[in-house]
């Protein structure tokens, strides 16, 4: 398999982890588009959160809940931050393995006109 975050995963491509355990690691964005921009992804390789079982629900959370830490960690969770998942093409995903991205560290909201 050729995927980046699987190498990552598995410590062929070196980057500085900021939180790992069994299940989920977590790295800077190589282009971050924030102050603070943390990508949280499964080390078991799934392509996009429309691949999830209902037996991942348990590793689903695991994510959230280590960006939540994570937020916490990085000083950004008082004044807030912005979690997000892009699914397939339209939803603007560039590698096909399940990442969420942590932002923070300044003002992030947009308006969405459609």
């Amino acid at each position: 398999m050729n995927c980046i975050f699987c190498k990552i995963a598995q410590k062929e491509i070196n980057t500085e982890i900021l939180y790992e355990d069994a299940d989920v690691i977590a790295f800077r964005d190589a282009n971050p588009i924030a102050p603070v921009h943390v990508l949280i992804i499964p080390k078991r390789h799934i392509p996009t959160i429309d691949d999830l079982k209902e037996t991942d629900e348990k590793l689903a959370g695991k994510i959230i809940l280590t960006a939540q830490k994570l937020a916490r960690d990085l000083n950004i969770s008082e004044k807030g931050y912005k979690l997000l998942f892009r699914v397939k093409e339209h939803g603007g995903q560039e590698i096909e393995h399940i990442h969420l991205h942590l932002l923070g560290g300044a003002p992030l909201i947009e308006k969405i006109t459609w």
